[in-house]
């Protein structure tokens, strides 16, 4: 069991870009009720021009936050009743500058129906033979996006992978390290800097 998450690197997939992966994901999304996983692992991203971000970034705390509250309608949005959008967030500490500023909008997508849970590292260790565990979302056992960064943290695309026979074992390991979670909600309240 301890590869199920890592010889996903490996498998026959479908390769999509960026585009085509959003397309893609938002089908899946359309058309899916139930539990949704997502898996992440690394400390950092680049959001891009997501303008909370880059005020995180400039180091204005005060306005990426009032930037990110800005976005709380699309958090919402993002929550049907009908989904139960479980996130597994893999925490080192310290914080990254990124990672205390995505906690906080991870924190905002909990109180607007997002089910998320903080893992430390050594919860996913006994599945990083092979390297970090890859980011990714699996929707059910025959449809699972290995999501793709490049160097710099950057989105590229995604890797679909449909065979249930890769997918299907993936489902308990998510399982196994959500129940392990702590409440984002809680976790955050706990952990965030008195500054933010």
């Amino acid at each position: 069991m301890s590869d199920v998450l890592n010889r996903l690197r490996t498998v026959p997939a479908e390769v999509m870009d960026a585009a085509a992966y959003g397309a893609d994901f938002a089908g899946a999304l359309a058309a899916t009720s139930g539990v949704v996983w997502k898996l992440e692992r690394a400390q950092h991203f680049d959001e891009g021009d997501l303008p909370s971000y880059l005020a995180m970034v400039e180091g204005d705390w005060e306005r990426a936050m009032e930037l990110a509250e800005r976005m709380r309608p699309g958090f919402r949005d993002d929550n049907p009743a009908r989904l139960d959008f479980r996130r597994i967030r893999v925490v080192e500490e310290p914080f990254t500058p990124y990672l205390r500023w995505e906690l906080a909008l991870l924190a905002m997508r909990a109180e607007e129906g997002e089910n998320g849970r903080v893992v430390p590292v050594s919860a996913v260790r006994p599945y990083e033979g092979g390297g970090p565990v890859p980011e990714l979302v699996l929707f059910r056992p025959t449809l699972l996006y290995e999501v793709l960064y490049d160097e710099t943290g950057r989105h590229v695309g995604a890797r679909r992978i449909t065979d249930p026979r890769v997918v299907e074992p993936c489902v308990p390991v998510l399982a196994g390290l959500f129940e392990r979670g702590e409440d984002l909600r809680a976790y955050w309240a706990r952990k965030r800097p008195a500054s933010g």
